[in-house]
């Protein structure tokens, strides 16, 4: 699925110089076209509200640029309708990166990666499952408890294959990653339906629990326990920018960005309740193949 900012005079210099080489780093031309998501809380908004567009606006802040979005559901054939969509009558792609996607993406060239995180648990803080300090836990719950649990999961999910690999896929409760309705979130449907009691917990990628759990805090706080690395499973994963094969120069420049403002992009990530681990690679993907 992608907020760098304050930089201070000794970084403006170098701003400036960015802005003015980006010709010949081959950066595309005014403004920043960024192709986005309009609802895909808590990664990008119409509104502005998601990390990544705090992310582009971070970025375009350094380039010396406005962002320019051009939305579509994050579903099948959205890279076709957006970073290798050109605009009618004109030459020009309708936008130019995509702020989050995963690292070595087969439909982008792909930058080193700013972001790796892991799926998570996540539940309310007061009920029965309120102690628990891993995904393990639920393990050791007596089994009585264990059959009554209703587990809120993506299909074909690394949480799903968790559930099947410990038992516990009778009680998964089935969640579709893309529905048939651009207007109706997986991420909201499972929001209201674990703070109506309809599912005691449930596991989802790291920056959907973050985001879930900030929007219950207080009396009624939800909590998020991460899941450990597992040799069988994979729960983590690294998240890179995207853009078209070929604009390698593009992607470089990028990649500089990203590496100079590392520590900007995961104090805004962390604002999101983002489950933050230790990158494990980071160069970008030197594959230019279509």
């Amino acid at each position: 699925m992608l907020r760098r900012r304050a930089l201070l005079a000794c970084v403006l210099a170098g701003c400036a110089a960015l802005a003015a080489g980006a010709e010949d780093e081959g950066q595309p031309a005014e403004p920043l076209r960024v192709c986005a998501d309009p609802d895909n809380p808590p990664q990008s908004m119409e509104d502005g509200s998601g990390y990544e567009n705090r992310i582009a606006e971070a970025l375009a802040r350094d380039l010396g640029r406005r962002v320019e979005y051009t939305f579509f559901p994050q579903r099948i054939g959205f890279v076709r309708n957006t970073l290798r969509a050109r605009e009618e009558n004109e030459r020009r792609f309708k936008c130019d990166v995509i702020i989050g996607v995963p690292s070595g993406y087969e439909l982008t060239l792909t930058t080193r990666p700013y972001m790796r995180s892991v799926y998570a648990l996540v539940a309310p803080a007061d009920g029965e499952l309120g102690e628990i300090e891993s995904p393990d836990d639920l393990l050791k719950l007596p089994e009585a408890e264990r059959q009554k649990l209703r587990i809120g999961v993506f299909a074909r999910s690394p949480g799903a294959d968790w559930l099947l690999k410990n038992g516990l896929f009778r009680q998964a409760v089935f969640y579709q990653q893309q529905t048939g309705d651009p207007h109706l979130n997986p991420t909201r449907l499972i929001e209201r339906d674990l703070a109506e009691g309809k599912i005691d917990l449930a596991i989802v990628w790291g920056p959907i629990a973050g985001y879930l759990a900030k929007q219950h805090e207080g009396s009624n706080a939800w909590r998020v326990v991460p899941f450990r690395l597992d040799p069988q499973i994979r729960f983590d994963y690294e998240i890179s920018m995207g853009v078209r094969f070929g604009e390698k120069e593009w992607r470089d420049t990028l990649d500089r960005w990203i590496g100079e403002h590392q520590q900007e992009i995961d104090s805004i990530l962390t604002s999101y309740g983002v489950p933050l681990l230790a990158m494990e690679s980071k160069g970008s993907r030197d594959d230019d193949d279509d």
